[in-house]
């Protein structure tokens, strides 16, 4: 977890007109499919139906939840496969639609997915959290965790003059156990 040291001081206000922008996108949807309630009820390929529908910005925010819960599903299949490659795909790809579409990145979490992702055998980083701020999450094997930390950290201050705080986590009790050996993630619940 890298903690970007900025807080969020716009999420409250920002997620709540987002919340509203996705049940506008859901009203306008509902006047040609009466079977959509909310967004979670769209597939990928209801959106492409009717993101013509949808004007700007309802459609970046519509595809990023529709996508969303598919990658959230895709991330499940590959950790039950143990296939953390795919994991870090899915992870990637969140970050990207949280930034593009949902627009509730900054600057420093850009630049700490971006300073992870170049590390040598990282496979996936994402803002986590609230966005405008925070923190990411990055799946990084643990014998490159120390490189890691040093890297991103010295990067980061240049980057923006403020010191992350860097910090290794493990999944434990309630989950089963993980593991990561040679880019594979071995699970035993």
């Amino acid at each position: 977890i890298c903690d970007t040291g900025v807080k969020h001081e716009l999420a409250s206000s920002a997620y709540n007109e987002r919340r509203q922008q996705c049940e506008q996108a859901v009203k306008i949807v509902q006047e040609q499919n009466h079977g959509i309630r909310s967004l979670r009820d769209m597939t990928l390929a209801d959106f492409e139906n009717h993101q013509d529908r949808l004007p700007e910005p309802l459609r970046r925010r519509a595809r990023h939840v529709v996508s969303e819960n598919e990658r959230t599903l895709s991330a499940v299949a590959a950790l039950k496969r143990g296939d953390v490659d795919r994991l870090g795909e899915m992870m990637n790809l969140s970050h990207e639609s949280l930034r593009d579409d949902y627009e509730v990145s900054c600057r420093e979490l850009d630049l700490m997915v971006e300073l992870a992702r170049q590390q040598q055998g990282v496979t996936g980083a994402r803002m986590m959290g609230g966005g405008f701020g925070g923190s990411t999450v990055n799946l990084v094997p643990r014998d490159s965790f120390n490189e890691f930390r040093r890297a991103v950290s010295e990067g980061y201050q240049r980057g923006t003059g403020l010191l992350p705080t860097v910090i290794a986590v493990e999944a434990d009790d309630g989950v089963g156990e993980i593991s990561w050996h040679s880019g594979r993630i071995d699970s035993r619940t």
